[in-house]
């Protein structure tokens, strides 16, 4: 019946309900007043992460350590990432790190801040280390000369010379450097009156804003002088040449650290102003291939560099080129000869320089001394030195570096990464990520933002009067007050732990003309095979595939 009342059984279920509800209600509010709590997830929060984090490693396929040891496999690759800099800051010696050492780089960051860049107590240099070089130091030595020299830079067939600093900033472009680090190169080479190579990315703003004298870098990708399907366009070469502030034109035919091989700009980082400056489409992949158009044999070469003068006014233009062949570069010679056409400069470059990306198998390759000696001694004997002036760039930081290229042939020097450092950075060797810490080599603009132009334009002034300054001293305590006295007697080299020979006993130094009178047995074989219509390497080719 509707109106009957509840069982004695049913009437004590209620019972027990109403009591255990106020109980059960209780229990619930503390449950979810402990899982709102932030306590609460102060603690269990970054459990239960872990645990998903877990759960994913032992799932996922990619990398085996992590499947394996869930969790602690994370911290091999945290630990990767940080070896740089426990290896830098906590491990090496003064003298051990790569590619500079810690006393190298302290003395660029001295420099450039005018602090003393003395070392007390002696080298911490093992003297008797075979490859171990000194410079002769004079039982006469010179005043030390209060005007550092210019080398005039300019053959016969040019017009408007220029006269070069002994040390000048080496080719980096932009978008490989931010923009602030390309102002505060710019602004110290105008403050300094010294010259800054554009690197191989245009001619931008940036290069132009400051003042500073320009070499302007032409590569295989014909950046800002560029037509529309990738060839050379000479009426935009023309106008941009003729900027006063552009001093000479080099043509880039290859890179020490990445010889003989092309680039890639991805197509995320050409934005407005990247392909504005080098003139590419916004967006799209750029290709730098490894060969230029422009030329295919020596002769070609030659009779191009010479259009390139005509075009820029008659300005000083060279080529830069890491050495590999020696027959290949004498068979250019031979060209110039019989076309009666020279570049003015030739900027020889190697391994040792570079802040650009490069395969490892490359960059481990072509030192820059090797091929400076077969520049100068190729040029001195077939009779074109005098009209030629050679640069080297590749790891020149400090005064003594300076002065021994000067000794294996250079008439003057470009720095890339001493430069850098003396704009703040800390060979992080992070110049491809985009993630420079120091806003160098990176194109992040808050990253960038760190970079004070005006205070780093000090530093670089600073620096590259700092370091020539210290060349000149090296110089007169060698008896010497002008490059021309520099000799390769007066550069040693310990060749086992109780011999040091002079360079002079060491290499074969042509005289002028040598090899167009009688080249001497190691130089006969090459120059006899150097074709002035043609790179190839051998004179003659024997085909490895066996025909039957």
């Amino acid at each position: 019946m509707l109106g009957a009342r509840p069982s004695g059984h049913k009437r004590g279920v209620l019972k027990t309900l109403t009591l255990l509800l106020p109980g059960a209600a209780a229990a619930l509010a503390a449950i979810v007043a402990v899982l709102v709590s932030p306590w609460w997830w102060a603690v269990a929060g970054p459990l239960l992460l872990l645990v998903l984090v877990a759960s994913y490693d032992v799932r996922q396929r990619r990398h085996s350590v992590l499947r394996n040891y869930p969790l602690l496999g994370h911290l091999r690759f945290a630990l990767e990432a940080l070896r740089p800099e426990i290896q830098q800051y906590f491990i090496e010696r003064n003298v051990d790190g790569r590619p500079f050492d810690r006393d190298t780089r302290s003395i660029v960051y001295e420099r450039a801040k005018g602090t003393d860049a003395e070392e007390p107590f002696g080298t911490e240099l093992d003297l008797h280390r075979p490859g171990s070089e000194y410079l002769v130091p004079s039982m006469a030595p010179h005043p030390v000369r209060a005007d550092p020299p210019r080398i005039r830079v300019g053959g016969p067939d040019c017009t408007e010379p220029y006269d070069m600093a002994l040390l000048n900033v080496s080719a980096m472009s932009f978008g490989s450097l931010s923009a602030n680090a390309v102002l505060a190169l710019n602004t110290g080479a105008q403050l300094g009156g010294f010259a800054h190579d554009t690197g191989e990315g245009g001619l931008s703003d940036y290069h132009l804003r400051p003042g500073g004298d320009l070499v302007w870098e032409i590569g295989t990708g014909y950046f800002g002088c560029r037509t529309d399907n990738g060839g050379f366009d000479e009426r935009q070469f023309a106008a941009k040449a003729a900027h006063p502030q552009v001093k000479c034109v080099s043509l880039k035919i290859s890179q020490g650290a990445k010889p003989g091989i092309g680039g890639v700009l991805p197509g995320a980082k050409v934005d407005s102003e990247i392909a504005q400056v080098r003139g590419v489409p916004q967006g799209e992949t750029v290709v730098s291939p490894p060969f230029h158009r422009v030329y295919s044999t020596p002769r070609e070469l030659v009779r191009f560099l010479a259009r390139m003068r005509d075009l820029a006014g008659g300005k000083p233009v060279g080529f830069k080129l890491c050495v590999g062949s020696r027959r290949e570069f004498l068979a250019v010679c031979k060209a110039m000869r019989e076309e009666g056409a020279t570049p003015d400069f030739i900027l020889v470059d190697g391994a040792e320089g570079g802040t650009g990306a490069a395969p490892l198998e490359f960059a481990d390759n072509l030192p820059l001394g090797d091929g400076l000696m077969t520049v100068h001694n190729a040029l001195v004997g077939s009779g074109l030195r005098d009209r030629i002036r050679i640069g080297a760039s590749g790891k020149v930081a400090t005064g003594s570096d300076l002065v021994k290229r000067l000794i294996q042939g250079a008439d003057y020097t470009n720095s890339a990464r001493a430069m850098m450092f003396a704009i703040g950075c800390i060979q992080a060797q992070r110049c491809h990520t985009n993630t420079c810490p120091v806003g160098v080599a990176t194109q992040n603009v808050r990253r960038a933002r760190a970079l004070d132009v005006e205070e780093k334009a000090q530093r670089v002034r600073r620096y590259q009067e700092a370091t020539v300054k210290s060349a000149l001293q090296i110089m007169a305590a060698m008896g010497v007050d002008d490059p021309s006295g520099l000799h390769p007697h007066m550069l040693l080299q310990r060749v086992d732990p109780h011999t040091v020979h002079s360079y002079a006993e060491l290499h074969t130094w042509l005289a002028p003309g040598q090899l167009l009178a009688s080249p001497p047995e190691s130089w006969a074989a090459d120059w006899n095979a150097a074709d002035p219509d043609r790179f190839t390497r051998f004179a003659h080719w024997t085909s490895r595939r066996t025909d039957h």
